[in-house]
């Protein structure tokens, strides 16, 4: 139906048309397998723009037929003319005057106004290059029709009521804002996987265990098809010497101290625990296990070190692990928006 059209309009609205639109989408499906490295879509691009190629070919050599006439056709006008003898006229015999404000009417063989070729094909071009350019710009200013699907954001909700521990501690931070502070557009970049999105984020305001809820601990953490982060701030009276000591009776390995942001800092690794729970009719789950290898990162709450601390922990599920730079540079990016902990 869409041929049966097109060969209904005159030649110097469908060639122009043509043009347009083999141009506009060779050179978009070109743009596209380039960036996408398609093969499959280079050769239908290729395609577009030989059609194209072909029908700016036909336009050049009809617009070289038009402006130069065949010499055959300007022979035979001249033999027409050359063989047409003059005959005698009558004389002519006085006419009435025509009234006032009457003009001279055309005549029968008056040959009617060609249109514009010219016009034609800029119209032609215009309309359609207005309608390629719109196609083109739409899906940048559209809402988006796909399903992909968007990074899990920190809960906006309510704000539950905090332990009494909180209200004990001078200016403590919340799950709530370490979760904002943590799950960062640039964190995936961060963690050497770009590409991915985050799939699940949660944060929760607990105080630390064996303190009878004394100590607050709040805690926030991001969940990536590679990596989890996890990042608490615990509010105890710990200096970081005394976490470096108590890591060396316990199973932590490649302990390293150093400094961040000018705070007192220690590396070091250790297993996290794995958990199944069955919630089939038994009801019962698996015993607790080794799970993967994490890296943690404990920085001091305040630069003199009196106390307290913020674990900065990284994992996967396959067990590898990033660098330890890694690590360094999201403390860069989450410490500045956890307060320092105020003299007492």
């Amino acid at each position: 139906m869409l041929g049966f059209l097109l060969r209904l309009l005159p030649f110097w609205v469908r060639e122009p048309l043509l043009i347009a639109v083999g141009s506009v989408l060779g050179v978009r499906i070109m743009y596209l397998a380039v960036r996408d490295h398609d093969r499959v879509a280079a050769g239908l691009g290729v395609v577009f723009l030989v059609f194209t190629a072909i029908r700016v070919y036909a336009v050049v050599q009809a617009l070289r037929a038009r402006r130069n006439p065949s010499p055959a056709a300007s022979a035979d006008g001249a033999a027409v003319d050359a063989a047409a003898q003059p005959q005698p006229q009558p004389q002519p015999q006085p006419q009435p005057q025509p009234q006032a404000g009457a003009g001279p009417r055309p005549g029968p063989d008056t040959p009617e106004k060609e249109p514009n070729a010219w016009g034609q094909a800029f119209a032609a071009v215009a309309v359609f290059g207005a309608l390629a350019v719109a196609l083109w710009v739409a899906p940048r200013f559209m809402p988006s029709d796909d399903n992909a699907p968007q990074p899990a954001s920190c809960s906006d909700g309510a704000h539950e009521e905090l332990p009494k521990a909180y209200k004990d501690t001078p200016q403590p931070v919340t799950g709530e804002e370490l979760c904002k502070a943590l799950n960062r557009p640039d964190l995936a970049k961060l963690l050497g996987t770009p590409e991915e999105t985050a799939t699940t984020v949660s944060s929760t305001n607990n105080t630390a265990p064996l303190t009878d809820g004394k100590v607050a601990q709040p805690e926030a953490e991001v969940t990536f098809e590679t990596y989890t982060v996890n990042v608490s701030a615990t509010y105890n009276e710990l200096s970081t010497d005394q976490y470096v000591k108590l890591m060396k009776f316990g199973n932590e390995q490649d302990i390293k101290t150093l400094t961040v942001l000018g705070r007192p800092a220690v590396l070091a690794s250790d297993h996290t625990m794995k958990l199944e729970i069955d919630l089939g009719s038994g009801g019962s789950g698996g015993p607790v296990e080794q799970g993967p290898l994490a890296r943690t990162l404990s920085v001091a709450l305040d630069r003199n070190d009196r106390g307290g601390y913020c674990d900065i922990t990284v994992w996967s599920t396959s067990g590898a692990l990033p660098g330890d730079s890694v690590l360094l540079d999201i403390a860069e990016k989450v410490l500045p928006r956890i307060p320092e902990r105020p003299v007492r």
